[in-house]
């Protein structure tokens, strides 16, 4: 793997970091919230890893489908507490605080949302990227 930069991802990486920001700070409940916001996650983190790396659309996918289930199943356990991050709202945020299996679905899905885009897009064996 090499630190490759590629402009779109990381355009596309900040316009969903603002989403996932504004769906933190304003909506406190509900679907978009916990369902969409994690939907999105996934294709955010898909986005950063294509926009830094040289890594290929399916391994990029595993990737970031790993993090994403590590991180929930770690919530089974009590790894907060674990660091004394139990109290912390930003540790809560990004890491979550309760185990959801609706959440893997939601991950699932967002992969597959981005695999299906690249592969009608082409991007499969796109080389648009500046080496550094």
């Amino acid at each position: 793997m090499k630190l490759e930069f590629n402009k779109n991802y990381l355009v596309l990486a900040h316009s969903l970091f603002l989403i996932e920001l504004a769906i933190a700070f304003i909506i406190k409940t509900g679907f978009i919230r916990y369902t969409f916001g994690d939907y999105l996650v996934v294709i955010l983190l898909y986005a950063i890893i294509r926009g830094c790396s040289s890594l290929s659309v399916r391994a990029s996918a595993f990737v970031v489908l790993f993090i994403a289930y590590g991180i929930e199943f770690l919530q089974l356990t009590s790894f907060l507490t674990y660091f004394n991050l139990q109290d912390s709202f930003t540790a809560k945020l990004i890491f979550g605080s309760t185990f959801q299996f609706g959440d893997l679905v939601a991950y699932t899905l967002g992969i597959t949302t981005v695999l299906l885009i690249e592969h009608y897009n082409g991007n499969y064996k796109n080389t648009n990227t500046v080496k550094v």
